[in-house]
């Protein structure tokens, strides 16, 4: 047993978000916060993006666990310049906080847990602000790939791992008007939006996928007048 597995896991996640927090205040991030007023009516453009849900164990669980984090990312508009914070967003992934459980992969293992499914929702939220544009701060991509072809609601490399605590998905507003996410259902499927003050023009992304002996890599590449930019390099084991 390594030393770290002996500090219980309630000291070791209140050691990761004061050290969050600390170097969050050392570099001056400036998050988006909830408004009691809802910003959708005066964000009239929009990009779309849309993903089927697979049926699986704790469906209906996973689909909670989204809707009430989609609620909340709701109330946050993000100004220029701003920072969203998905876990700053929805807090904590727990019974008292409203969440189910679900499905999650952790440490390359699908279990239950709190909050199942929301990295689906991460996700989504993540090749939203690519194909918007928008600067990525964090992000972490999952260790494993677990899915077969045919299985797949996302392009490989445009998934968005999140571990309250521990690994965040964070986006900044690069534009001088403000953003913000929109998250609805409609019955096996979710649809986010990217809404904005003014047009934003949608990006073209490619996920180039490379065959390693251990695993795959995916180099994550936007398009543009100006030619490719690499954005990203994930590897998933197999």
């Amino acid at each position: 047993m390594r030393w770290k597995d002996r500090i219980p896991r309630p000291w070791r996640l209140t050691y990761q978000l004061w050290r969050k927090a600390f170097r969050d205040t050392i570099n001056q991030t400036i998050f988006a916060k909830p408004e009691k007023i809802p910003f959708e009516s005066e964000l009239p453009f929009q990009l779309e993006l849309e993903q089927i849900v697979n049926p699986s164990y704790l469906f209906e669980n996973k689909f909670h666990n989204i809707e009430l984090a989609g609620q909340r990312i709701e109330q946050i508009p993000i100004r220029p310049s701003e920072v969203f914070s998905f876990w700053r967003a929805i807090g904590a992934p727990s019974g008292e906080n409203g969440f189910k459980k679900g499905r999650n992969l952790i440490n390359g293992k699908l279990t239950e847990d709190y909050g199942g499914g929301l990295c689906q929702l991460s996700g989504l939220l993540y090749h939203l602000a690519l194909l918007g544009g928008l600067s990525i701060i964090e992000r972490h991509a999952h260790s494993v790939d677990i899915y077969e072809e045919h299985e797949r609601y996302t392009p490989l490399g445009a998934d968005a791992t999140v571990v309250y605590g521990y690994k965040d998905l964070r986006i900044k507003n690069p534009y001088e008007f403000c953003i913000g996410f929109v998250v609805r259902r409609e019955e096996k499927r979710l649809f986010a939006y990217l809404k904005s003050e003014e047009a934003i023009p949608q990006r073209e992304i490619q996920f180039i996928r490379k065959q390693q002996e251990e695993g795959e890599e995916v180099e994550t590449q936007a398009l543009s007048p100006k030619g490719k930019k690499t954005i990203t390099v994930s590897f998933y084991k197999r």
